[in-house]
């Protein structure tokens, strides 16, 4: 009884500490225009290979990807070789798959390396939307002089003429709601900030979860 009782008890705390580490990894809502306009780094890209480094106590896992296209860090990176991401899901390492689909990645550059993960914006490239696509080619850049602010409980209203407000969260979570599917958060003319769709005029004074 006394040996049960033993590995009943060090059983159940390696099952609380392996719940406390899968849940280590929480990331806040990131609209893709941000994701876009805070990251270094910013491709189009096939996985053709990858490889655990034995880097950090769960190691590094490092994809070796043939780049089709980049939007972002020409200055910094012309040409991306390497992603690097943690090898654990719970320290937010991300899976990619070898061989099979092209993915968009947006990552950080650390001592000349490219590293993301699960808190960064990366999608297989089919599931992009075509206003996405745009985004990333041209609209997304436009934007990011302005701050897109996440409502998470109505009213919410822009505080300044660069905020357009994220209301997603009311029914939807980060990559998957209807503005972050289809909108840019664009400067106009007269120096605000408002949605654009791409098929009908920015309009700042329209907030709500459906047609910003």
């Amino acid at each position: 009884m006394t040996a049960w009782l033993s590995f009943l008890v060090v059983f159940l705390c390696s099952w609380s500490l392996r719940d406390l580490v899968v849940e280590a990894c929480t990331c806040v809502p990131i609209h893709p225009q941000d994701a876009f306009c805070n990251s270094d780094i910013v491709i189009r890209a096939k996985v053709v290979g990858k490889k655990l480094m034995k880097d950090g106590p769960f190691g590094t896992m490092r994809y070796t990807v043939k780049q089709m296209k980049m939007y972002r860090g020409f200055q910094i990176m012309p040409h991306v070789q390497y992603i690097y991401t943690e090898a654990s899901e719970s320290l937010c390492g991300v899976k990619l798959e070898v061989n099979k689909y092209q993915y968009l990645i947006t990552g950080r550059v650390y001592e000349g390396k490219v590293y993301t993960g699960l808190c960064n914006w990366y999608e297989k490239w089919d599931r992009l939307t075509l206003s996405q696509r745009k985004g990333l080619n041209h609209r997304y850049h436009l934007g990011c002089g302005c701050k897109i602010r996440p409502c998470y409980y109505l009213p919410c209203f822009a505080t300044s003429k660069s905020e357009c407000i994220w209301t997603d969260m009311l029914s939807n979570f980060g990559h998957s709601g209807y503005q972050a599917k289809h909108y840019a958060c664009i400067q106009r003319a007269d120096g605000y900030c408002s949605w654009y769709r791409g098929w009908a005029p920015p309009d700042k004074t329209i907030i709500n979860a459906t047609d910003p």
